[in-house]
C-alpha cells in the first residue's frame, strides 16, 4: 500500500481555517502526541517552502535556542 502523507495531511485541513490550524497545532503539541508528529513536519514544510530568507533566519535562531533549552 503506497500512502502519500503529505498530501492526506493538507487535504485533510485544505478547507479549514486559520482558527482550526491553530487549534490542530495547539492541541497535538499540549497532548505531547507522537502520532501528530508527521501532520507538525508536513506543516513546518508548507511554512518553510514558502518562508523568505528573514523568516526562515528566525525560525533557524528560534529552532537553535529552543534545543538547547531542552529537557529531553
Amino acid at each position: 500500500m503506497n500512502i502519500d502523507i503529505r498530501s492526506h495531511i493538507i487535504n485533510n485541513f485544505k478547507g479549514d481555517d486559520i482558527n482550526t490550524l491553530r487549534a490542530a497545532i495547539e492541541e497535538s503539541i499540549a497532548n505531547n502526541d507522537e502520532i501528530t508528529l508527521p501532520g507538525m513536519g508536513v506543516f513546518f514544510e508548507l511554512v518553510w517552502q514558502d518562508a523568505e530568507e528573514e523568516t526562515r533566519q528566525k525560525i533557524l535562531e528560534i529552532l537553535e535556542e529552543r534545543v538547547k533549552r531542552a529537557n529531553h
